[in-house]
Parts: C-alpha cells; sequence; structure tokens
C-alpha cells in the first residue's frame, strides 16, 4: 500500500511539533506545509512551503494536521472537506459551538475521517488510568489540577478552550461518561479579553463528582489527575507520566498515635512502571491508522464537538453564577 500524503497548516509551537513528528511516521510521506508567514525556524526542511490552503491541496495530499489559531478552524476545516481531505485539527475544535457543529456535519457528510488534537488521552499515565479503572471499584470522584506561567502564544481563547479543554475530554473519556451539568467560577487577573483562571465543578451522567482547577496564573507548572473509588485512588502526573495507586487499607492499627498520624484507611502505595512513548507521537499514529481504515484511538470531531459544548456552558456558569446543564450534541 502506498504512503499517505500528508501536509501541515501552521507553523506555530505546536506546527513545528506537528512537522517533527510527521517527517518521521512510518506509511506517511510530509510532502508540504501551508502558512502564510513563512517557515521562519526551517522546520520544513526543504519541502515546499505555500500560502494558501488551497495550494496545499492541489499537491494532492491525503490528510492535513491543522495548527492555526482557533478562529481559523472552520474555514480551513470546510475547504479541506469540500475537497476530500481528511483532517485532524488542534483543540479546541472550534471557537464556539455552531462552527464546531459546522466542521462536524461537514466531515461526516463527507464521508471523511475528521479528529481533534486532545493530545493529553495520549498520555501514558492516563492510558494506564483508563486501562485499569475496574481497579477502584465503582468511582466516586475525578479531581484535575492544571496551572502554571502564561503561554503568551495564545491570544483568541481563555484558558477553559484553551487548557480546561484538556480535562473536559480526558475525564469524559477515562469514565466513559458524559458530563451532565457545571458550575464554575473565573477570573481575569492580567488584563486580557478572556479569563486567566477558572474552578469548576461537574456532575457526570453516572453520578460521578468531578473537580477541575486550571489557571495561567502559577510559577509551579502542574498536571494532575486523580480518580477516586470505593478500592482506592489514581493519581496521574502527566508531565512525568507517572502513575500511582494508593490502596485502602485493609490491615487495622493498634498503635493509636500512628493511626492518628497516617490515616486509619492507609493501604498499599504502588507506583506503576509504565512505557513512556511519546503522546504526540501516539496521536499521529493512532489518526493515520484512522485515514488507512485501521483500528485505530482517536478523538473523533464529535468528541471534541461535546468538549465545545462543555467549555461554553463553563463559561455560561461562571457569567450567570448558576448551575448549567449540558445538553445532548448531534
Amino acid at each position: 500500500m502506498a504512503n499517505l500524503r500528508a501536509g501541515l497548516i501552521g507553523l506555530g509551537m505546536m506546527g513545528r511539533h506537528h512537522a517533527r513528528v510527521l517527517a518521521s511516521l512510518p506509511g506517511v510521506d510530509f510532502v508540504g506545509v501551508c502558512d502564510p508567514a513563512g517557515d521562519k525556524n526551517g522546520v520544513a526542511q526543504g519541502r515546499p512551503v505555500v500560502n494558501t490552503v488551497g495550494e496545499l491541496i492541489e499537491m494532492g495530499i491525503d490528510y492535513a494536521m491543522v495548527a492555526v489559531p482557533t478562529i481559523f478552524h472552520l474555514d480551513i476545516g470546510l475547504e479541506l472537506a469540500a475537497s476530500g481531505i481528511h483532517a485532524m485539527v488542534e483543540k479546541p475544535l472550534s471557537q464556539d459551538t455552531l462552527t464546531s457543529l459546522k466542521l462536524t456535519h461537514a466531515f461526516r457528510d463527507a464521508g471523511l475521517v475528521g479528529a481533534v488534537g486532545h493530545i493529553e488521552r495520549y498520555n501514558p499515565s492516563l492510558q494506564e488510568a483508563r486501562r485499569r479503572l475496574d481497579q477502584l471499584g465503582s468511582l466516586y470522584q475525578v479531581v484535575t489540577r492544571r496551572q502554571g506561567p502564561f503561554p503568551a502564544r495564545i491570544a483568541d481563547v481563555g484558558v477553559v478552550k484553551d487548557l480546561a479543554t484538556h480535562d473536559i475530554d480526558l475525564t469524559a473519556w477515562i469514565t466513559g461518561q458524559p458530563y451532565a451539568s457545571v458550575s464554575a467560577q473565573t477570573a481575569l487577573r492580567t488584563g486580557r479579553e478572556h479569563e486567566d483562571l477558572v474552578a469548576f465543578i461537574g456532575t457526570l451522567r453516572d453520578g460521578t463528582i468531578t473537580s477541575h482547577l486550571v489557571n495561567w496564573l502559577s510559577p509551579l507548572k502542574e498536571r494532575v489527575t486523580i480518580l477516586t473509588g470505593e478500592k482506592g485512588a489514581f493519581v496521574a502526573d502527566t508531565l512525568t507520566a507517572d502513575l500511582t495507586f494508593y490502596a485502602n487499607g485493609t490491615v487495622t492499627s493498634g498503635w493509636d498515635e500512628i493511626a492518628m498520624f497516617r490515616g486509619v484507611s492507609e493501604g498499599d502505595v504502588i507506583r506503576y512502571a509504565i512505557a513512556k512513548h511519546e503522546p504526540l507521537r501516539m496521536e499521529h499514529e493512532n489518526f493515520r491508522d484512522a485515514v488507512m481504515g485501521k483500528d485505530s484511538d482517536i478523538v473523533t470531531m464529535q468528541q471534541g464537538l461535546a468538549t465545545v459544548v462543555v467549555a461554553e456552558a463553563i463559561i455560561e456558569s461562571a457569567r450567570t453564577n448558576s448551575i448549567v446543564t449540558i445538553p445532548v450534541t448531534d
């Protein structure tokens, strides 16, 4: 079978990472790049760099990686879909629910593979936590913390649609449950147009409670997901790709002072030895396989749409200081 021909749209920070992976992806020929600003960092490595999506399509590409600001996703995605080009679009899928819905329907109606680059799904610690989820028994709560310094490259969305969409997607994916409602508070502390801090709680369809802290204001970079169930808890650190299991205790301590200090329910603690693949490469491998019709695990545009719907509900909840029910997306 001939290699797939892939093109890249956008040479910003994420685009440069995508170029690196595409250039070494088995079964794929990375044939060209589209960016009107040119290739200032030389990542195309001799491949043609064109100004328009149409010129990239004319190179005979089978699929495109779209890594441009969110406000451009709709127009570029529609042009690709109209030309029969499969596409993976960096998260979030689009700037709002309406444009995300248009993109989802365009690729679905054209019979094309459309995916969203929610890279956290491919983090080894989260992949392993999902594989072992039954080990917790009934799941009670999902807690995430995602904080760090402001990334100057982000200008068109706030922290909810940029960073919190990771936590929305990974929570729904790990649990297999969509969000039913959210309640949120946001803040603007740096004088930007969009929010740079959000704290929100959610309820999933099965009653699982979630809690999420996300900001661009901290000198501490933290990426943690905690899954608590009837038999213990998983702590996934996606910065180090470590997964640790804290089991509920089964041994009763007769030493009262130690029991008070350590906690009466402390059990075994296990940090799993897991293979630590690069999430971005795994994301591309799965999308390549989906385009080739093989078994794969991609973030579909329908799933990306559902994440945008929840993100907009979070913003609405903060604006109205109310609990917002999440509608079912089609």
